[in-house]
C-alpha cells in the first residue's frame, strides 16, 4: 500500500478493540502463525502502539542475511527476464517511470529507497489520496495485475541484495509512520504483508470520510503489533513458511476483516456491514467477551 505523509487528526474517544478468535490452522504443514492477542489501545489522541519486544536471534542473525542471499542469486536467472517482461508491460502501457521510487525507514532507523513498478498514472498535478484502496486511485493498465499478483515488489530483491531489506520482515514505514528504531532489517513479505494482503479491496468498503482514522487508528497498530510478535519468535523454518505463503498466495485476511467489522459494528456503519451476513459473524466464538474483559499478557502470543 502506498501511503503518503499524513498527521493524524485527534483520536480522543477511540474504542479499544478485542483481539482476534484463535481457530485451527488451515495450513497443511502446521507451521504456526503469530495472531493478536491483545487489545489494541491507544493512550493518547496522537500515540501509537508500540510493543517492545527483543527479535529473535535468527531475525537478526547473519545466517538470515546469507540466506536472503543465496536466495536471490540462485533466482537471478528467473528474476532478470521477469523484470525485464514486467517494466515492458509498464513502459508500453502507460506514461512515466518504470519504477517508483520512495524514501522509507529501514533497519536502525536507517532512511534508504524502495524500489517498485509504478502500478498507478503518472501525473504530478493530480493530487493523491494518503491511504490507497482499490478503488479512489487510477491505476496503469497493468497495475491492478501487477498490484493482485504482487508483481510491483519483485524489484525490492534488488533492495535485499543491497543489504536495505531482508525476504522476511516487517514491511519498511515511511519516515512519518516509523514507531521507534526497528532492530532488524524490514522485509518483502512477513506476518503483517500475509494477513493484510487484500486490505485494499476491504479498505474500499470503508466510507472515505472515516479511511484514514480507521487506517492510522486500527490497520497500522495492528500491522506493528503482528510483526513484532512474529520477528520475537522467527525461525528458519517459520521464515520458510511465510515465503512459502506469499509466493503460493496462501493469504488470510481474517485479522484485518476483523477490524473492520469490528469499527463497522460500533460505527453503525451499512456500508462496511452489508458483506457480513449475521452479527453471529463479528463474533462467531463466546470466547471474544472473556478475551475483551481479560486481555492476554504482554508476552502472550496466539498461534492458529
Amino acid at each position: 500500500m502506498h501511503v503518503e505523509q499524513y498527521v493524524p487528526k485527534s483520536l480522543e474517544g477511540a474504542e479499544e478493540l478485542p483481539s482476534s478468535p484463535g481457530r485451527a490452522s488451515s495450513s497443511d504443514n502446521g507451521i504456526k502463525r503469530v495472531r493478536i492477542a491483545e487489545k489494541i489501545k491507544f493512550r493518547s489522541p496522537s500515540s501509537v502502539f508500540l510493543i517492545e519486544k527483543h527479535p529473535s536471534r535468527w531475525s537478526t542473525s547473519r545466517a538470515k542475511r546469507v540466506f536472503d542471499c543465496v536466495c536471490v542469486v540462485s533466482l537471478l536467472p528467473v528474476i532478470v527476464p521477469s523484470l525485464l517482461l514486467i517494466g515492458l508491460a509498464v513502459r508500453l502501457t502507460s506514461q512515466g517511470p518504470v519504477l517508483f521510487l520512495q524514501r522509507r525507514v529501514g533497519h536502525q532507523g536507517r532512511n534508504f529507497t524502495i524500489l517498485k513498478f509504478r502500478t498507478m498514472i503518472h501525473n504530478s498535478d493530480q493530487a493523491h489520496h494518503p491511504v490507497t484502496t482499490s478503488g479512489n486511485q487510477l491505476f496503469t493498465p497493468v497495475g491492478p495485475f501487477l498490484r493482485r499478483w504482487k508483481l510491483d515488489e519483485l524489484p525490492q530483491l534488488l533492495n535485499v541484495l543491497a543489504g536495505h531489506m531482508s525476504l522476511v520482515g516487517p514491511r519498511p514505514k515511511l519516515p512519518a509512520h516509523a514507531i521507534g528504531r526497528l532492530p532488524c532489517r524490514c522485509g518483502i513479505t512477513g506476518a503483517a504483508t500475509v494477513a493484510f494482503a487484500g486490505e485494499e479491496e476491504i479498505l474500499d468498503r470503508v466510507p472515505k470520510h472515516h479511511l484514514e482514522a480507521f487506517y492510522h487508528s486500527a490497520v497500522l497498530p495492528a500491522k506493528h503489533k503482528l510483526d513484532a510478535e512474529y520477528m520475537a519468535q522467527a525461525t528458519f523454518g517459520s521464515d520458510l513458511a511465510i515465503i512459502f505463503d506469499s509466493v503460493f498466495r496462501r493469504w488470510d485476511t481474517s485479522t484485518v476483516e476483523h477490524l473492520l467489522n469490528t469499527w463497522a459494528f460500533d460505527a453503525g456503519d451499512k456500508r462496511a456491514l452489508s458483506g457480513i451476513a449475521s452479527a453471529d459473524a463479528l463474533f462467531p466464538h463466546g470466547s471474544m467477551v472473556a478475551q475483551m474483559e481479560h486481555p492476554a499478557s504482554t508476552g502472550q502470543a496466539r498461534a492458529f
